[in-house]
């Protein structure tokens, strides 16, 4: 399955990031995660994986130079149904509204893709959402003509929700016009799950 095998972990819904986010938090305490897409399974009670997001291009990195996304999956679905994908913003833009989907490859042109959820920051620059969605398992299915084609969705991305989200890093107008909102008008990709890496961030 895929991010390895799936954040086709999360679909439920549905990535060429510059900056690693340092300083990531340790899964029960015991694993420090350095470097964007690092992560593991607990192995206790509810398997969790946990994985970061980077921005996704110098520009925006130089713009947002204290930005961390941290991802948190509790993966539940063989108990409750769904997982649960805690997504948290710190240090980013105040006030802004970011979309969040899941991918099939990171950068552009991404691929399959699928729309789990938003993320709102505060004055702060600080936001969070909690999805229930299935993400281990989950992944795109389609018709090519007369076959069914299956995508896994092994990568995350976020957006701006508004097209004039980015404009605060890349000047008024200057950024596509991109349609990874509900209503088709979103600005550019803003985060990613590091498209560098040997494997997606879940396993």
């Amino acid at each position: 399955m895929g991010i390895g095998r799936g954040l086709a972990l999360l679909t439920v819904g549905a990535v060429a990031g510059a900056a690693a986010i340092a300083g990531f938090g340790a899964v029960n305490g015991d694993i420090a995660f350095d470097k964007v897409g690092d992560y593991t399974s607990t192995g206790k009670k509810a398997e969790v994986v946990k994985f970061k997001l980077a921005p996704s291009s110098e520009q925006l990195a130089k713009c947002l130079p204290k930005v961390k996304v941290d991802v948190s999956v509790t993966l539940e679905t063989d108990v409750k149904g769904f997982d649960v994908v805690d997504v948290r913003v710190t240090g980013g833009p105040a006030n802004t509204a970011f979309t969040v989907f899941l991918l099939e490859v990171p950068a552009a042109p991404f691929g399959a893709a699928e729309y789990i959820g938003d993320v709102f920051t505060d004055k702060y620059g600080k936001g969070r959402t909690e999805l229930r969605v299935i993400a281990e398992e989950a992944f795109s299915s389609t018709l090519v003509g007369k076959e069914r084609v299956r995508k896994e969705l092994g990568h995350m991305g976020m957006w701006f929700a508004e097209p004039t989200g980015d404009d605060f890093c890349l000047g008024a107008g200057n950024g596509a016009v991109t349609p990874f909102d509900g209503d088709n008008e979103a600005g550019v990709q803003v985060f990613n799950s590091a498209p560098s890496l040997p494997k997606a961030p879940l396993p």
